[in-house]
């Protein structure tokens, strides 16, 4: 296993650097954040990686307890067109499973990433996960798993307000948890 200094220099490796460590039991996990998801997703029962496919809030919460150990990653980008956007999210979301492969085989069998933004990993996603085409790459977003981003990042210091255009520049949060 490596020192908290090693999993730094992999996630700069990565050129990420706009991170902070997060104790997991500070991770907010609220019913809400799922009746959004539900009540006002497009990709709610059309993504392999969101609800109804992922666990229920109550166990998302049991997931979280797990840990002892998280990163935060903030990515901020102004992208008014959408396919710009759906493009840098899928890089970043490609380069975070890298470091989540990384840190697993640095000897961290628990790391498990939380997508930035939905999957992306294929141009169209099935509405189940038994029909996922990229099962070791897809992972869900923290909202998937019912984090409340918005209180969850700004105890730790972090941007993040409702956008009312596409011309102002998005504050998006991936979550690696690690033990």
């Amino acid at each position: 296993m490596i020192s908290d200094d090693g999993i730094e220099n992999l996630i700069r490796l990565l050129g990420f650097n706009d991170f902070k460590w997060i104790d997991p039991h500070e991770i907010v996990v609220s019913q809400w954040v799922r009746m959004k998801c539900e009540f006002g997703c497009d990709n709610y029962a059309k993504a392999a990686t969101c609800p109804p496919n992922t666990p229920s809030v109550q166990e998302c919460q049991q997931f979280f307890s797990e840990y002892q150990h998280a990163i935060v990653f903030h990515f901020q980008k102004a992208a008014p067109v959408k396919a710009e956007r759906k493009a840098w999210n899928s890089r970043n979301n490609l380069k975070l499973i890298k470091l989540e492969n990384d840190i697993f085989m640095a000897g961290y069998p628990k790391a498990f990433l939380l997508f930035m933004a939905p999957c992306g990993m294929c141009a169209e996603c099935v509405p189940d996960r038994a029909g996922c085409k990229k099962p070791e790459l897809a992972r869900p977003t923290p909202e998937g798993m019912a984090v409340d981003v918005f209180s969850t990042v700004r105890k730790i210091g972090y941007p993040i307000e409702v956008l009312t255009d596409l011309t102002q520049p998005m504050n998006r949060y991936a979550f690696l948890m690690i033990d």
